[in-house]
């Protein structure tokens, strides 16, 4: 019932993601969708962690409700990406 709960509210844009912004690489990451916000800001430090070993820098967090148009955007680039392309990281939902 969650993973049905969850797909709706994902559906409908209400779902919770958790922003990632960092400086170096200039990037913004969506981490989710999660049901609620408790549960996407407990997530947080496994995405910092997983982050600042791949040597990003300037890392910001938010968690937003919301849905996004690309799970990884490049500003350096301009460019979004898919999530085939965007870093793996620990607690990444699918």
């Amino acid at each position: 019932m969650n993973e049905i709960w969850l797909k709706f509210l994902e559906a409908t844009g209400k779902a919770f993601w958790v922003e990632v912004k960092t400086t170096t690489p200039s990037c913004t990451y969506y981490f989710g969708p999660f049901a609620n916000s408790p549960d996407a800001e407990i997530a947080i430090p496994g995405y910092v962690e997983d982050l600042t070993e791949e040597g990003a820098q300037g890392i910001q967090t938010q968690v937003r409700q919301m849905k996004p148009e690309a799970l990884t955007i490049e500003h350096s680039l301009g460019e979004m990406s898919d999530h085939e392309v965007s870093p793996i990281l620990r607690g990444q939902l699918s």
